[in-house]
């Protein structure tokens, strides 16, 4: 419950810190004053009108109507009528304000006379009733002099000034957090692969600090590319060469046996090499685009033989997305041909659910061990343990896949098909 109450966003929280203790105190002065310091505003400013009433009362006492009339009006704010009846009728009823309202009674019960008061209008003045020998005397109070309007804009004032506190907090806490934010954005730009411009070191001295570390960080691990993608480059590029003077050399081998086990690893050697520079390629920068991934999967089936290998594609959506289309190519390719190197069939279903947009390949061919799902995305690992790369399997294949794959913020995983075979899914984000 707790969880669900308090935000999410760190801002939110943020402002929870700051503002909470806020409103405590505000409720905590508004209690304590409620309880005492308009308590007894309220008792004194009943004891100075049933005071003046007290005096109105004694003059009329002593036959003075006109001059207790006269003083009423100019001295205590007050607007009196003598009735001569006898009877006292309750034709004012006792409303109840709280604290204002006891502490008018408290005092009224002093005078020792039958009373009653009416506070339902209090703007138009507050009505007493008092039971005089043989009349009825009825007081119309100013509100003034009763009721203090000072102690509410108090209370009112504390409240306002707290919402300026709210929204001064907000605008300074959203000022320290951009940085984060931005840190948020550009991280994930990274993490996706693309060329994340550095961070602007701006802010808290924390959030410097963070900042400052990521650039480092950022920096260390585009080093680490360049010199993975240029060492395979190198590698791939001098074998080449030796290759090349091999190849000459078995031409000239007369004996056909030992010329053709040396042509074939030659050859081995070479399809290896080819796998090497297909991964390097994966590292290489290019500008990203908008992209139908439909369209591109057509493409891709375009190149097989439909004579050999049976396709059906379903698309339940069109999926377009933001990324580098040699890349997306690639690794469809990749998953085409091992679908087409293992079976005879494949299904392929476009479609879009809450994950994202996913694309699942189903192929009848033998599988994967479920044990071995995890393994066969490790660079150079295959199945096969003669490690025949004439056939194309280098063990690259799906690790060239998943980085491009992730590279673009999805992921990949294997399972078992509806033929029987092997299932991937490819999951790209929306």
């Amino acid at each position: 419950m707790i969880k669900r109450i308090i935000p999410s966003t760190l801002i939110g929280r943020s402002i929870i810190i700051i503002f909470v203790p806020i409103i405590i105190l505000v409720l905590l002065t508004a209690s304590v004053f409620y309880q005492t310091s308009w308590n007894i505003i309220s008792k004194r400013l009943a004891e100075s009108v049933v005071a003046d009433i007290n005096v109105i009362v004694k003059l009329i006492d002593e036959n003075l109507e006109t001059y207790a009339i006269a003083i009423a009006k100019t001295d205590f704010k007050m607007e009196i009528k003598i009735n001569n009846q006898k009877e006292f009728n309750t034709y004012f009823g006792n409303i109840n304000r709280g604290i204002l309202s006891k502490r008018l009674r408290q005092a009224l019960e002093k005078l020792d006379k039958p009373f009653f008061y009416d506070m339902s209008n209090i703007d138009k003045g507050v009505l007493i009733s008092i039971k005089l020998k043989d009349r009825i005397l009825q007081i119309n109070v100013d509100k003034d002099r009763l009721y203090s309007e000072t102690a509410f804009v108090f209370l009112l004032w504390m409240i306002f000034a707290s919402l300026i506190l709210l929204v001064m907090s907000y605008i300074l806490m959203n000022k320290q957090l951009m940085p984060l934010k931005k840190l948020a954005i550009i991280a994930e730009t990274f993490g996706r692969g693309l060329d994340a411009p550095e961070l602007k070191s701006v802010g808290a001295h924390e959030i410097r600090q963070t900042s400052n570390a990521f650039n480092q960080m950022r920096t260390r691990i585009k080093r680490f590319l360049k010199q993975r993608t240029d060492m395979l480059a190198g590698v791939s590029h001098d074998l080449r060469t030796p290759l090349t003077r091999m190849k000459l050399q078995v031409s000239l081998i007369k004996d056909a046996k030992a010329k053709a086990e040396l042509q074939k690893n030659i050859d081995e050697m070479t399809a290896m090499l080819n796998s090497y520079v297909n991964f390097v390629k994966t590292e290489s920068h290019e500008e990203t685009a908008k992209l139908n991934v439909n369209n591109i999967l057509k493409e891709c089936i375009k190149s097989l033989d439909n004579k050999k290998i049976k396709i059906v594609t379903k698309e339940k959506n069109q999926i377009d997305i933001s990324g580098r289309e040699i890349q997306i190519r690639r690794a469809f390719q990749n998953i085409i041909d091992n679908c087409q190197r293992y079976g005879t069939e494949i299904n392929i279903f476009l479609y879009k659910n809450n994950e994202g947009f996913i694309i699942e390949f189903h192929d009848n061919g033998p599988g994967i061990p479920k044990e071995k799902y995890e393994e066969v995305f490790k660079p150079f690992f295959t199945l096969d343990p003669a490690r025949n790369k004439l056939k194309g399997e280098s063990g690259l294949g799906l690790t060239i896949t998943r980085d491009i794959i992730r590279s673009h913020g999805g992921d990949i995983s294997l399972g078992k098909s509806i033929y029987g075979g092997l299932k991937l899914i490819i999951i790209l984000p929306n």
